[in-house]
């Protein structure tokens, strides 16, 4: 199991948010690529980027830092989301060297984009699911929909997306651990990689993941804890290269 540090860009900065809330937030650095550069060294083999701005402006804001991320380290993939609307942002960020794009909210609210971004991209689309009590929520986690997350995962797998990223915004920053019987529901429903996301806090967390992880679960992101040091994030990856199985 991959374990994929988060870096979430606000005004250009590192930040974490609590529960998603762009006012509860505590700024880890001011220097992203410097940060990047923390996790790489400690052995990081894929990086998790989210345009906080982007996310409610829908539009990229932070765009500038994500691409200097990209070129600091060409080799680390990288996946990014927040603020992911059209195909021309799409081919924007994989020209700018990342990996992966996520497509959070318009994958809610036009789901044919999904279809389209998938063939004009294809390998290279990952879909958010930000869930509260198994609904999806959507703009940055302001509105929850009435779409059941499992539903729509059926949907998007079909279109032939790489992986779904599964966030608990209930968990999200709040070092509670992670809803592993909620992701575990959801690798079993479909036949695509489950990317866990929200409330991981410590070592024990990550054996909970990776018990679980036959089942579809392929990576976990993990955030403040990292930041603040109730996880060591070196030791957690090599906890997941020997224990987890899939």
């Amino acid at each position: 199991m991959l374990l994929i540090p988060a870096i979430d860009l606000k005004d250009g900065q590192c930040v974490r948010l609590r529960q998603g809330r762009m006012e509860d937030d505590t700024v880890f650095s001011d220097d992203p690529v410097e940060m990047a550069g923390r996790w790489v060294d400690a052995g990081a083999r894929r990086l998790h980027l989210v345009d906080l701005n982007g996310a409610f402006a829908g539009e990229p804001v932070n765009g500038d830092v994500v691409a200097a991320i990209a070129k600091a380290y060409p080799d680390l993939p990288i996946q990014v989301g927040g603020g992911i609307r059209d195909e021309a942002t799409i081919e924007a960020y994989l020209d700018a060297g990342v990996n992966y794009v996520i497509i959070g909210t318009q994958a809610v609210k036009e789901p044919e984009f999904v279809t389209r971004a998938c063939e004009l991209f294809p390998g290279q689309i990952i879909v958010g699911l930000d869930a509260k009590d198994g609904m999806v929520a959507i703009d940055g986690w302001a509105t929850v929909t009435d779409h059941l997350v499992m539903d729509l995962a059926r949907r998007f797998e079909q279109d032939g997306v790489s992986a779904i990223v599964y966030t608990d915004i209930g968990r999200d920053g709040m070092l509670n651990g992670p809803n592993v019987e909620a992701t575990k529901s959801l690798a079993v429903t479909v036949n695509i990689p489950i990317i866990a996301s929200g409330g991981i806090t410590n070592i024990d967390d990550i054996r909970e993941l990776c018990e679980a992880s036959p089942v579809g679960i392929m990576g976990a992101i993990t955030g403040r804890a990292i930041y603040e040091g109730t996880l060591d994030f070196a030791k957690a990856q090599r906890l997941a290269d020997a224990t987890c199985k899939q």
